[in-house]
């Protein structure tokens, strides 16, 4: 199979209809690796978040089509889709299921205590009560957590060193889609009292919602901050012309969201977090329990910063930041 045609074929193995899994080992020592992702499908970014995990499974030895089966489902970003979708994966019994979002995390956790589960982004798996702790698991689930408590003083401070003069700050997410984003409201509120910002904390189900939360910042001389998630990250078109339009500068935390022209981008990288669970779906494949395999924290971290989008809102991006960029976006 070419290479356009083989990644067609993995990508396209969401959308066909499942089959025994049984069955399609013919007999063979296959393995079978289901996955479920909390994301679109139709959006670039998450489809190579996925890929990097396949070639890095080929890296340790697991080759679709020869060794291991890779049974996919995209919940497509809707809550509706997320209960169904995960007893039809658990229910084809495969070794272990890899899976991103805390709902569909909580969704297949409800099906199965027995089958391994490796979430590769989560943003609080101990409050989500996924895990006992980061250090010993305990059950048939662990993972990596895509937040550290530190990340969000961080983004504040990247935009009070841009815009010295903002008063005030507003933390958005959805509480469907990110529950477990919550938890850091306090280091929030923390954090920006000690900069001398105004703390608001902006829930958003709609577009609607998102449209009028950044237009009251831009009337407030604001800026925003926004944890990516299943609902949010499908929706980074809709912030960033509503920042643009409102005159708002926002930080988030994947990288395409600046070089699709929001103005800064810092935080750790799905792609590397899916890249580090093909390891823990190895190590469980060759018969480790999940329950001895510790949640990890992202190691690699990204900046990103969008010059072209710094102009048009008469920001003028210090030059300490602009060395310290891993990428420019003139």
């Amino acid at each position: 199979m070419s290479t356009i045609g083989r990644r067609d074929f993995i990508v396209g193995l969401g959308g066909a209809a499942a089959w025994p899994l049984a069955a399609r080992a013919q007999g063979r020592n296959v393995r079978q690796i289901g996955v479920l992702l909390g994301w679109s499908q139709a959006d670039p970014k998450f489809r190579t978040d996925f890929e990097a995990f396949v070639h890095e499974l080929v890296r340790f030895g697991w080759v679709e089509g020869s060794n291991v089966h890779i049974e996919q489902r995209w919940t497509n970003a809707e809550l509706a889709r997320i209960a169904p979708l995960a007893k039809e994966l658990v229910s084809l019994k495969p070794d272990v299921i890899v899976c991103s979002t805390t709902p569909v995390t909580a969704a297949l956790q409800r099906e199965t205590a027995t089958i391994p589960i490796v979430f590769a982004v989560v943003a609080d798996p101990v409050g989500a009560g996924f895990v006992a702790s980061l250090s010993h698991p305990g059950g048939n689930i662990t993972g990596f957590s895509n937040v550290e408590e530190r990340l969000i003083g961080k983004w504040l401070d990247l935009l009070k060193q841009m815009v010295p003069r903002f008063k005030q700050a507003g933390f958005m997410l959805n509480p469907d889609t990110a529950p477990g984003g919550e938890k850091y409201f306090g280091s929030f509120e923390v954090a920006a009292r000690s900069l001398r910002i105004e703390p608001i904390i902006l829930r958003v189900r709609s577009d609607a919602e998102i449209d009028a939360s950044i237009r009251l910042l831009g009337r407030e001389e604001g800026g925003l901050v926004a944890m990516t998630d299943s609902f949010l990250g499908g929706r980074r078109k809709i912030r960033i012309d509503a920042a643009l339009r409102y005159g708002v500068p926002a930080i988030t935390d994947i990288a395409e969201f600046a070089k699709e022209g929001g103005l800064i981008a810092y935080g750790p990288t799905n792609t590397d977090m899916f890249r580090r669970a093909a390891r823990h779906v190895d190590l469980i494949l060759r018969g480790a329990k999940p329950a001895d395999l510790p949640v990890e924290l992202p190691t690699e971290f990204k900046m990103v910063i969008n010059v072209k989008t710094a102009n048009a809102l008469s920001i003028a991006v210090p030059n300490a930041l602009l060395v310290s960029a891993d990428e420019v976006i003139e």
